[in-house]
């Protein structure tokens, strides 16, 4: 790809980041196609993870009598209910020995070697497992989930779907409703996505953040 190219590219990306907005309206008429779909679940796939470990499950919701249950428990927001789909981040109820040894098969799998020349790996993954606590391990993989939820409003964004993260919510109470308790999976954040109401006065408003030399440090 030429200079130029890369550039034109990088502009359109600025561009939609620019455009998009944390939609708080959207057209419940209006639904994400399956190919559409289909390249937002794929980027969540390649969503980088600490060690590579993907510790997390992304349930999407689309059935219209469970995403009703949902406002009551988002502070009555209404986006749970109105977008197209709905993704609910989910981390583990814990990260063990057997989760790092599931990995490491894999890895073994998908690149073609044999999992006992992945053991030094394999080590460093269950050491920084077994080393910490409980309530360290819930933290880790919560801000994985993070990292997941920041690369799907970036594609989201690239190609045209509008979308909401949302951290107001109850998680016992998502859990219970969509099942999650019984999986052993803990909601974290959620994010609506779809297209925006026409009438949503919030996607003209001009987007504020301080300015760049007061939140980019050059050393």
């Amino acid at each position: 790809m030429s200079t130029q190219n890369t550039l034109t590219c990088e502009s359109q990306l600025v561009d939609k980041l620019r455009w998009r907005y944390a939609t708080k309206k959207f057209d419940s008429n209006k639904k994400i196609k399956s190919e559409v779909w289909n390249q937002i679940e794929e980027a969540l796939l390649l969503t980088p993870s600490s060690f590579g470990l993907q510790p997390w499950t992304f349930v999407v919701v689309t059935n219209p009598e469970l995403k009703s249950k949902l406002p009551q428990f988002s502070w009555n927001q209404q986006q749970p209910q109105e977008c197209s789909h709905l993704v609910v981040f989910a981390r583990p109820d814990k990260i063990d020995e057997a989760y790092v040894a599931n990995y490491i098969e894999r890895i073994a799998e998908v690149r073609g070697v044999s999992a006992d020349s992945l053991s030094t790996y394999k080590k460093m993954m269950t050491d920084f497992v077994k080393g910490a606590t409980e309530e360290k391990l819930a933290e880790w993989m919560s801000r994985q989930c993070y990292i997941a939820l920041g690369n799907l409003m970036t594609v989201a964004a690239a190609v045209g779907l509008d979308a909401c993260p949302m951290e107001g919510f109850s998680s016992p109470d998502y859990d219970r409703i969509l099942g999650l308790t019984e999986k052993g999976l803990r909601s974290v954040v959620v994010c609506p996505l779809g297209y925006r109401a026409e009438d949503d006065k919030y996607a003209q408003a001009a987007k504020v953040r301080f300015p760049k030399e007061k939140v980019i440090l050059h050393i």
